[in-house]
């Protein structure tokens, strides 16, 4: 009844990947019913649980669902997937991943980072192509939600909290920059940018809010977003496991490469992300 052409494919898509992930979801549940089982297994839940929020979040590669539902659906759907189901799988990171499965989350913590980091700068520039406002805020979205993943595998207070702070931030930019598309869409029948040159004059007042908000979600030094992606990236170099510290000097001496890999990491991230914001 609502939504765009290929509504159809979008919901059956979408339908598929949450009961996918759903099925990884109720097998790890079944099996955290005893609090004491070796690391071994602990490692095999949270690989189960892990797919079922890399849905949920969505984290690359599984995330083209969401691009698709986003461009074909309803405006106020958008808001609700932006706003509340994206995060429901952050959080699960949060609740289950990580502390329910501490020793394998330590283990798996590199990896979220480097994922983390790649999804930042992936979905950043593939929004730039898109013509079609829905799906360029739609990747925008993957893109903070890399962020997110940053923090949660920086096992530090720093990081995780300013990952909390992304998820509420982020939840309220996302689904007001949908509500404003919506508003547009209403008044002009337009959804693809090159077509919309002239909103300032048509509609000033949706414009003037929707310059805010993407101020806000470009993350301007001021807004919620930059104070909350900065600091994530304090969490990381507060961790000793990425980074040096004061008492272990005999890296290259001992050829400790894992450190030395973590160390030319950050700055390739730091990097990243200045390029990021400049865009």
């Amino acid at each position: 009844m609502w939504g765009g052409k290929k509504r159809l494919y979008s919901a059956t898509k979408f339908i598929l990947y949450t009961a996918g992930g759903f099925v990884f979801l109720l097998i790890g549940v079944l099996g955290l019913t005893n609090q004491s089982y070796p690391v071994a297994l602990e490692i095999i839940f949270y690989i189960g649980f892990l797919i079922a929020f890399t849905v949920k979040s969505p984290i690359i590669p599984l995330h083209t669902w969401l691009l698709d539902t986003h461009g074909e659906a309803h405006y106020s759907t958008c808001m609700l997937l932006a706003g509340i189901l994206l995060k429901m799988g952050a959080y699960g990171l949060v609740r289950i991943n990580m502390e329910l499965l501490p020793h394998a989350h330590s283990i798996f913590s590199p990896w979220l980072i480097i994922v983390g980091t790649m999804q930042i700068i992936y979905a950043a520039s593939t929004s730039l192509g898109q013509r079609n406002l829905k799906k360029r805020i739609a990747y925008s979205s993957v893109s903070h939600m890399g962020f997110i993943i940053i923090g949660i595998g920086s096992i530090t207070d720093t990081g995780l909290n300013r990952a909390i702070l992304q998820i509420i931030s982020h939840g309220f930019i996302g689904a007001a920059l949908f509500f404003l598309a919506g508003m547009s869409y209403d008044r002009m029948r337009l959804v693809y940018l090159d077509e919309m040159s002239g909103i300032a004059v048509s509609i000033p007042k949706i414009f003037t809010m929707f310059s805010i908000l993407s101020m806000a979600s470009l993350a301007i030094p001021g807004m919620s977003g930059f104070i909350a992606e900065l600091i994530v990236f304090f969490g990381i170099i507060t961790n000793q496991k990425y980074f040096f510290n004061a008492k272990n000097t005999n890296y290259f001496r001992n050829g400790n490469w894992n450190d030395i890999n973590s160390y030319l990491f950050i700055i390739y991230v730091t990097s990243n992300v200045l390029w990021i914001q400049a865009i």
